[in-house]
């Protein structure tokens, strides 16, 4: 599976967009931690966040006994530029024109 196709499944997923905000809101969590967030086995919760980390989207590294997991906004940031950026662009820069003849601005 190509690596957006990964990062798209993962996305697609409420229950990880979850995860993801979570780890934003305060990155290198454990399992325990994010678990108590949700309504979830904690066997459901690692199934999540294997998909998490198999689309890159998430790492995690052992600190001591404990296994911290912490955001990678890369991926996201390419999917971004790939998919998003490319389409947005042209409409964009139509409404800044369009602003300015309006405002009478060179």
């Amino acid at each position: 599976m190509a690596d957006d196709d990964r990062v798209f499944k993962a996305l697609a997923d409420p229950t990880r967009r979850f995860l993801l905000d979570l780890l934003f809101a305060r990155d290198g969590r454990t399992l325990t931690e994010l678990e108590s967030e949700l309504a979830m086995s904690r066997f459901g919760v690692m199934k999540h966040l294997r998909v998490l980390e198999e689309a890159g989207l998430v790492v995690a590294r052992r600190s001591g006994r404990e296994k911290l997991h912490f955001l990678n906004p890369v991926p996201i940031r390419l999917i971004h530029d790939r998919w998003i950026d490319k389409y947005t662009e042209g409409r964009t820069s139509a409404l800044v024109d369009l602003k300015n003849e309006l405002e009478g601005k060179p």
